[in-house]
């Protein structure tokens, strides 16, 4: 076991405590047991390393990474139960579904180590959530998103910033303090803001390898689908990539990657779940509603920028940017008169030139538009939005 302590020890003296993610505050770490689970690259393993530095000392708590070749040997419940016997009281397991029986050997701890906490990270919420042993009452799950535009200016230019609320931001409250210009930040946010890891040299193709790894790997693995089906889901990305934002024909897009309309509704949920697309759905309620998504959009603009070689479409930049910042704290349907509704609010998303025309006699109607520094009225400057979380 000492040597997962050493291992522990290097990966938190590369972690800082200068940034925190908008979730860190929202957990409950008083939680029994809890699980951290979100698309590949957003942070996580970061946040738990942080806890770990700031809230715990020398022996009180182990963080493993569940694929160490330290388990081809030991079994995760015997590493936590011997770690609880010699006082440990947190144990933090990185990527957990890589470990084969996760979810049996976590519903073993959290029945026979009443007074352990147990905190797991999963790179892709489909295994999580099909788990074979039932954790949905022992263990809240907590959905993490990549970097908000707030996050991103915190990063990159030390603003300390609160988020805002969506009353704040309809109200006009946005503002940058110390920055005079906020539009050039906001463009560079747009194409490489949203990972942590946005600033590497190497960035394009580390999100291309993000992006393939997803597809090819980890939704085929963790929903038990072949080799084949994950080469699918690649040439259904690309469609994806090429079309969005579009109200997608099942059929169509079933006879262009050659499998059944059935088949296409689970593969476009699939990797909506894995943070590659994006479905925005009716404001219906009832299972009427389910599985009908009136727009498929890819999940951020990172990614937009990425898969387009240079041809992205601007009026999609920003609608993906919308609906990508304000899904986190709301829930964002399909508009009947516009582009996206939020509650009572209906938004049109669009550039300087945008008209209020779509939404003129909407009692609650706003304006998102892109190339603005600041607002007036119901016309709110887009990238006021990013402030949200």
């Amino acid at each position: 076991m000492e040597r997962l302590f050493e291992y522990m020890d290097r990966q938190i003296a590369g972690v800082t405590s200068d940034f925190h993610r908008y979730l860190y505050p929202r957990i409950k770490w008083e939680n029994h047991m809890l699980g951290l689970v979100g698309p590949r690259g957003v942070g996580k393993t970061t946040l738990f390393l942080q806890r770990i530095r700031e809230a715990h000392g020398r022996g009180e708590a182990l963080y493993v990474s569940a694929d160490h070749l330290y388990f081809s040997d030991h079994t995760l419940y015997e590493t936590a139960e011997t770690f609880y016997k010699n006082g440990g009281t947190h144990f933090f397991v990185d990527e957990v579904h890589k470990y084969p029986g996760w979810s049996r050997e976590l519903k073993m701890m959290y029945d026979a180590l009443p007074h352990l906490h147990v905190y797991f990270t999963g790179s892709s919420v489909l295994d999580i959530e099909r788990g074979e042993a039932d954790l949905s009452r022992r263990a809240p799950r907590y959905l993490m998103q990549g970097l908000s535009f707030r996050e991103y200016l915190s990063i990159e230019k030390g603003l300390d910033l609160e988020p805002l609320s969506l009353e704040a931001i309809l109200a006009g409250e946005a503002e940058l303090p110390g920055i005079e210009h906020p539009l050039p930040l906001f463009r560079d946010y747009l194409r490489h803001g949203y990972y942590p890891f946005g600033s590497d040299v190497d960035f394009d193709l580390e999100l291309a390898q993000v992006i393939a790894r997803t597809l090819e790997v980890d939704i085929p693995q963790y929903a038990n689908m072949t080799a084949a089906t994950g080469r699918k889901l690649k040439k259904l990305m690309v469609v994806v990539s090429t079309l969005a934002p579009f109200k997608p024909n099942m059929v169509s897009l079933g006879s262009q990657i050659r499998v059944s309309r059935n088949n296409v509704e689970d593969y476009l949920l699939y990797m909506e779940k894995a943070g590659m697309v994006s479905q925005l759905r009716t404001g219906a309620s009832g299972l009427g509603a389910l599985g009908k998504p009136e727009k498929v959009y890819l999940d951020n603009t990172n990614i937009l920028y990425n898969l387009s070689d240079g041809r992205e479409d601007v009026g999609s930049v920003r609608e993906t940017f919308f609906l990508n910042q304000m899904r986190v704290n709301h829930l964002v349907t399909a508009s009947p008169v516009s582009d996206f509704q939020i509650g009572e609010a209906t938004f049109e998303v669009g550039g300087r030139s945008k008209g209020r025309d779509q939404i003129k006699g909407v009692e609650h109607g706003y304006v998102a538009k892109d190339d603005i520094e600041r607002g007036y009225g119901n016309v709110i400057p887009l990238w006021a939005f990013g402030l949200n979380y």
